[in-house]
């Protein structure tokens, strides 16, 4: 869980994380954040908040996809099943209420 600190006037800082990273992607990270003139941190943040971003989209994508496969399953079910003719015309059904005799 990240930590959370109070600033000298009282206000909650955001919330801090501590990362590991391997001493190559650390490498790229500068470069990144230098060609873009921003710190390594807000380099960090920039290219987390786009990961969630494009994570969301594809588990939203994966799931629509699954909901347009169920469809296409059931509809085919469907189609696949014989077709039953009634017999007769429909009849009304009367419902009655029963006479409480106490």
């Amino acid at each position: 869980m990240a930590t959370r600190q109070n600033s000298t006037n009282g206000k909650p800082k955001s919330p801090r994380i501590q990362v590991v990273l391997p001493e190559l992607i650390c490498e790229q990270l500068n470069i990144l954040a230098e060609n873009e003139s921003r710190t390594v941190s807000n380099m960090a943040k920039v290219l987390i908040q786009q990961g969630i971003k494009n994570y969301l989209k594809r588990e939203a994508k994966s799931q629509t996809s699954d909901t347009a496969v169920n469809t296409e399953n059931f509809r085919d079910t469907l189609e696949r099943q014989s077709i039953k003719r009634l017999k007769g015309a429909p009849q009304r059904i009367r419902y009655t209420k029963k006479s409480e005799n106490k």
